[in-house]
């Protein structure tokens, strides 16, 4: 039997309490989205229980739904705002893409993950959410048909930046990816700014890896 709603509001207000404020998120409309997204959602019933705890789950097809505190610092560091076009690569089970629809204008969202992005769709439709587009396909290639973009969120680590993304950011935008090996990734946030990249360095992180069809 599904748990009250009302629990699963609690549930949410202490995981922000609890692992995001306590750890330093302050954005307030970061915090605001991830009290209203409903996170069981997004993963399988066998695991709503720990649908709020501090660590990722799995979502199928070897991909994972990444701690909560991970996903507030990646939305907190794009510093996206309510007018933003962002562009998700990686969709996985459609929670983080959530989070950005509720703080951005426009959202579009790749996975390679036929399975996964069409269960994404099916939640986020369910949901309510129509700012979303979500595309099956090659995250390294972006979607340059929708490009410049205000902001860029990539789930899954790369060896290295897809140059293909850097080259649809607009001037001034953000782009936040984890990059390295399995056992030793650290998120980068990269700003353009006088047309280049500049790279800050963030906190040492583990995701799944992101494969090109190359």
């Amino acid at each position: 039997m599904p748990e009250p709603r009302d629990q699963q509001a609690e549930a949410r207000r202490h995981m922000v309490d609890s692992q995001l404020i306590s750890r330093g998120i302050s954005d307030p409309r970061v915090l605001d989205a991830m009290l209203r997204v409903p996170r069981h959602e997004f993963v399988a019933a066998s695991n709503r229980a720990q649908a709020y705890e501090d660590h990722p789950l799995p979502i199928g097809d070897g991909q994972t739904i990444s701690q909560p505190y991970v996903v507030a610092l990646m939305l907190e560091s794009l510093h996206v705002t309510a007018t933003d076009t962002v562009l998700e690569v990686g969709t996985g089970s459609g929670y983080a893409t959530t989070l950005l629809s509720e703080l951005a204008a426009n959202v579009f969202s790749i996975e390679r993950h036929a399975s996964l992005a069409e269960n994404a769709r099916a939640v986020l439709a369910s949901l309510g959410y129509t700012n979303v587009r979500v595309f099956t396909g090659d995250g390294t290639l972006g979607l340059p048909d929708y490009a410049p973009f205000d902001a860029i969120l990539v789930s899954a680590a790369s060896f290295d930046i897809p140059p293909a993304l850097l080259a649809q950011l607009r001037e001034a935008g953000r782009l936040i990816i984890p990059v390295g090996p399995p056992d030793s990734q650290q998120l980068h946030l990269i700003r353009i700014i006088n047309g280049q990249p500049v790279v800050s360095l963030l906190d040492a992180v583990r995701f799944v890896p992101l494969i090109s069809a190359e």
